[in-house]
């Protein structure tokens, strides 16, 4: 029984690391090139993204961006044209303010993911926790096409 109950807090305690993984550790990988990918994938969320640093954005997206957000043109500069109606430069965070979980490379993808909670609108005083992703692939150093799940407005 003993043996049974740490078994059990072991298990949490590994499932709670996992959840509060700090971003910076996910950034690593023992691939130096899927490691390399990641940390550009989370500097252009960062600093273009959440960031509003539209100059930057040729630091990371190549001129033939290809866009399957629905609501978003293609190509970097309609990727600039469409973030410019809004995006205001602000300082930029050492880490993503999104709730982030998790950073996955595999060959010239990387896979953003994000859990969160909002009220829910049909429960009064409840909440529902929702997930998404955002997918993009690099060529040559720079991110060359993104996907998400994003539904046209």
């Amino acid at each position: 029984m003993k043996k049974a109950g740490l078994l059990f807090v072991f298990t949490l305690l590994l499932a709670f690391h996992s959840f509060g993984q700090d971003q910076k550790a996910m950034l690593y990988s023992k691939d130096p090139q899927l490691a390399k990918n990641k940390k550009l994938v989370y500097d252009f969320w960062r600093e273009v993204l959440e960031g509003g640093h539209l100059d930057l954005a040729a630091k990371y997206l190549l001129p033939t961006y290809i866009q399957h957000n629905p609501n978003v043109p293609t190509g970097r500069q309609g990727f600039i044209n469409f973030f410019s109606k809004f995006a205001k430069p602000l300082a930029i965070q050492a880490t993503v303010k999104a709730p982030l979980i998790s950073i996955v490379a595999e060959g010239n993808l990387v896979v953003l993911s994000f859990k969160d909670e909002h009220p829910d609108p049909k429960a009064k005083g409840k909440k529902y926790t929702t997930t998404w992703f955002d997918m993009l692939r690099i060529e040559n150093g720079k991110i060359a096409e993104h996907w998400d799940s994003a539904l046209k407005e």
